[in-house]
């Protein structure tokens, strides 16, 4: 059993923040390998209060840290930093953590595989789920749903690249590729375990480390976590050009032609209202009707292309339904893909065009 540092980055998590402390703590774990440490974002809820409660009655257990700069990548470098023992385990301040040898089951995989780093699923908790959180959950596991190289919903033990779900890694790891790039906001995990597979360091996949989330309970709420991620994705190719791929990028482009399409289409029928010559005349050969003609393919190509995103999500939303034996998700399903699409191509260009200092 080695000794192992389970880093929380949290903020405003008075919620959930004891029920995790609590579940870390009753793990089939000896106490005296296990360091639990509380990286603080400035919390303005009772979340500081909470933790110090834990850190007075395990004090050779608990420890706690502000994070001034409120990003989970500082709140992890925290971590990191003063962690004492020979791994570093990140875990989350609101996830569910239903499995007494979870802390076991990493220190056994790093002996066993004698891996760098260590990944994991995350499953979704659907115990007390609503039908939307059920319509996120079900998409989310799809392929149209989250990127198809991801390990993240896998359920076989493998070594695999570790840029898609490292979550735990061995303290001289940090010594060799260095620490969360501070300047990122989101994918800071993603961008540390790139730097990883280029240092071409071991990484395990073990879905017997897994914890569960909670869906988000709200479209906005998706909404705003994809874009979050596609910021981090813009970023993530900034510093590493070779992270770039037509998977990553495609539900930017497709949002960019949207917005593209749907401006085209505004302007046509200005043209069409303001230039009455352009009304399309079929059989015709007029130059008016010849250049409303010419303006008008444009318009068609991409009322088609969208025809055909909305056929692909309503065919794999009654694929999922079906599969799934919930038909009440299906008509939920279509505003959840779309919340995922243009979240995250939303927050692709938004990077690219406004990036954020």
């Amino acid at each position: 059993m080695i000794h192992l540092t389970v880093v929380l980055p949290v903020r405003n998590e008075a919620k959930h923040i004891a029920e995790v402390l609590d579940r870390l703590l009753a793990q089939n774990y000896n106490h005296d390998k296990l360091e639990i440490i509380v990286a603080d974002g400035m919390s303005e809820d009772a979340t500081p209060q909470i933790v110090q409660e834990y850190v007075q009655k395990y004090p050779h257990i608990v420890r706690y840290f502000e994070n001034p700069k409120r990003l989970s990548s500082g709140a992890r470098n925290i971590g990191a930093k003063n962690a004492q023992g020979e791994a570093i385990l990140i875990v989350d301040g609101h996830c569910i953590i239903d499995n007494d040898d979870m802390l076991r089951n990493v220190s056994d995989a790093f002996e066993r595989t004698g891996a760098d780093c260590l990944g994991r699923p995350q499953p979704l908790e659907m115990t007390h789920a609503t039908p939307l959180q059920w319509a996120i959950a079900t998409a989310r596991r799809s392929w149209l749903g989250h990127h198809p190289d991801s390990f993240i919903y896998s359920d076989q033990a493998q070594f695999v690249p570790a840029s898609s779900c490292a979550i735990a890694y061995r303290k001289s790891v940090f010594e060799k590729v260095g620490y969360f790039d501070e300047s990122f906001d989101a994918a800071e995990d993603v961008e540390l375990n790139t730097r990883i597979d280029a240092a071409g360091l071991k990484h395990y996949f073990d879905p017997a480390i897994a914890v569960r989330y909670v869906p988000r309970n709200s479209l906005q709420g998706l909404a705003k976590q994809m874009e979050r991620y596609g910021r981090g994705r813009v970023r993530l190719w900034r510093k590493h050009p070779h992270t770039a791929s037509w998977k990553s990028f495609a539900p930017g482009v497709f949002v960019l032609g949207c917005l593209l399409g749907f401006l085209y289409c505004i302007i046509f029928a200005l043209m069409k209202i303001f230039i009455p010559g352009l009304l399309i005349v079929p059989g015709t050969c007029c130059t008016p009707s010849a250049v409303g003609n010419v303006l008008t393919f444009p318009m068609v190509v991409f009322c088609l292309a969208f025809m055909f995103y909305f056929a692909v999500v309503l065919a794999e939303s009654m694929r999922l339904a079906i599969t799934q034996k919930r038909l009440n998700i299906l008509p939920r399903l279509p505003s959840v893909f779309s919340a995922v699409h243009f979240g995250y191509g939303g927050g692709i260009l938004k990077e690219f065009f406004f990036p954020k200092r």
